[in-house]
């Protein structure tokens, strides 16, 4: 899909990946950048820079999803495109996580793309054309070590990206994951915080929001199902589906020596 002059919303577009995916595609010609985050000046200060919108947006609720598409939609009309970054870490650890985090990441990693997809498909179809867009994360097609509740949810959020691009392909409705490994934004530094997780985040190199809103306008231009910052993103899963075993061992491994050197 071509980017000039398509009405854009970009979810969590206050900081990190979401506000240099907002300043991205401003730069590629967007004609109008919707930058929605729950953090109010946040979204001024990106949208002010590019001359977007700034809506204050609540990704746990379907009706602050809906009532961004309907602002979104009386400001510039149709959207063509809407991705859906808004994201959460989920707590550290195991099954032992509360119920309360548990439900927290669901709603906002899961539900907040189905309830966007629930939302936009109907007139998307009937115009014969969208793009529907979600972050997941590397952990959605590998693992995150030290958050099962991250790992889990960003698997959903994989899954459910290629439902609709099975589903709703033929329709024109074009649909894209992000996928990245390490990126330097403030999430990444709270999961550095445990040492297993910190090795499995930095193996492939940490890289910059920016280059995550490279790939990702270059997985546009080529409407990619997968868009991997990390390439060598591709390489694990190719291992992992072809000899599952030997990944899981690779893994384990991984676990015990960072924790071993950190011990």
């Amino acid at each position: 899909m071509e980017l000039s002059g398509r009405h854009v919303v970009v979810t969590g577009g206050g900081g990190g990946i979401g506000g240099a995916l907002a300043r991205r595609l401003s730069q590629e010609g967007a004609g109008a950048v919707v930058v929605a985050d729950r953090d109010p000046a946040a979204a001024e200060a990106v949208a002010s820079e590019i001359g977007g919108l700034a809506v204050q947006f609540d990704a746990a609720r379907e009706s602050g999803v809906q009532a961004l598409i309907a602002q979104a939609t009386e400001a510039s009309g149709p959207i063509d495109i809407f991705i859906s970054n808004a994201g959460v870490p989920g707590g550290m650890g195991g099954p032992e996580t509360p119920d309360e985090t548990w439900q927290e990441a669901w709603q906002v990693n899961v539900m907040a793309h189905v309830w966007a997809a629930r939302a936009l498909l109907p007139a998307m179809v009937d115009r014969g054309e969208g793009y529907l867009i979600n972050t997941a994360s590397a952990a959605g097609l590998l693992t995150q070590v030290s958050s099962l509740v991250y790992s889990v949810t960003k698997h959903a959020a994989v899954s459910l990206a290629e439902w609709l691009a099975i589903e709703y392909g033929d329709a024109g409705v074009r649909v894209s994951c992000i996928c990245p490994q390490g990126v330097r934004t403030p999430m990444l530094e709270l999961a550095m915080d445990e040492p297993a997780g910190a090795a499995a985040l930095t193996a492939g190199g940490v890289i910059e929001p920016e280059d995550v809103a490279e790939a990702v306008v270059r997985g546009i231009a080529d409407e990619r199902l997968l868009i991997l910052p990390h390439e060598e993103v591709a390489r694990h899963m190719a291992l992992k589906g072809s000899d599952p075993e030997r990944w899981i061992a690779g893994m384990r491994r991984l676990v015990r020596n960072a924790r071993a050197g950190a011990a």
